[in-house]
């Protein structure tokens, strides 16, 4: 359980936040950009989407991107199990006031930083605000380490997954053929837009048999937000049904790097190279840090 904060630990929080978000308001990074931010989220759970996030990382820093994984699904955490890490800590620890973010860093498989979270806690599923300032500040003193940040958010449409979410400069939504993920994904998108007024998605459909299957559930979903919710959903790609994914999540070990000639190993590299080339959406550049100290400091 989380200690109760004094009301002299609350005020430094909020001393805290109220100097970070004055300092990006009046600061450009002097050492270049801020991390580019991808969040990874879907509508409903076991679409494979921690599958994917850990694939995409490995990728992406192959490509030369200095990569840090935060697994935001907090409560239900995975992203380390797939890589084959071993956690001393992890983000309960970090927003319980009970450890610093630079001790539960795990250094993966191709250089991939990863921030575990906890597995089996519940009291850190729906983070308080206290714990989302705290969350922020340690967050913050990374940016500079790195130049891409994928972030697994949880599945559904809770406030984590909102928060988190809610200032990436791309915002992947993980789907598979089944009518009640699309349905799920529509919903997680009506949140997003709804709340955050996220207005572009990128749509990946996972475990597909053919890829004339994505175009398919592309179409639909397309057809329906257009309509209802006037946002623009680009089809990312897809991944293959493949069983190498299986053998690779068996042996904790990213499909890639395992079996790198697999069929789904061909098609997250080649997500992973889509991906790595967009460019962040005008006025976005520095968004995630600049909402979530926001959104910090208003609570």
């Amino acid at each position: 359980m989380e200690p109760l904060m004094t009301a002299s630990d609350q005020a430094k929080t909020l001393r805290d936040l109220q100097q970070l978000a004055s300092s990006r308001r009046e600061e450009k990074r002097a050492a270049g950009k801020a991390p580019r931010v991808i969040a990874v989220t879907s509508g409903k759970g076991g679409v494979g989407k921690s599958n994917v996030v850990a694939n995409l990382a490995v990728e992406m820093s192959r490509r030369g991107r200095k990569v840090l994984v935060l697994d935001a699904d907090l409560g239900l955490a995975n992203v380390d199990i797939l890589l084959g890490l071993a956690p001393v800590g992890h983000l309960g620890d970090v927003v319980s006031g009970n450890r610093d973010i630079d001790d539960i860093i795990l250094h993966g498989p191709e250089d991939v930083d990863v921030l575990p979270a906890a597995s089996g806690m519940s009291e850190i599923t729906t983070l308080t605000e206290a714990q989302k300032g705290r969350l922020l500040v340690a967050l913050d003193r990374l940016k500079s380490r790195y130049d891409t940040l994928l972030v697994d958010t949880g599945a559904g449409i809770s406030s984590n997954v909102i928060f988190f979410a809610g200032g990436a400069h791309e915002v992947v939504v993980v789907v598979n053929p089944e009518p009640t993920a699309l349905a799920d994904a529509y919903a997680v998108i009506k949140v997003l837009r709804n709340r955050r007024e996220i207005q572009r998605f990128q749509l990946l459909v996972n475990s597909v048999r053919q890829s004339s299957a994505a175009q398919v559930v592309h179409e639909r979903l397309e057809r329906v937000a257009e309509r209802f919710l006037d946002v623009d959903i680009q089809l990312l790609g897809h991944v293959y049904y493949d069983q190498a994914v299986q053998k690779a999540v068996m042996g904790q070990e990213p499909v890639v790097l395992r079996f790198p000639s697999a069929p789904a190993s061909r098609c997250l590299a080649q997500l992973a190279q889509r991906l790595d080339m967009m460019e962040a959406p005008e006025g976005q550049e520095g968004r995630f840090w600049e909402q979530l100290t926001e959104d910090g400091v208003s609570v």
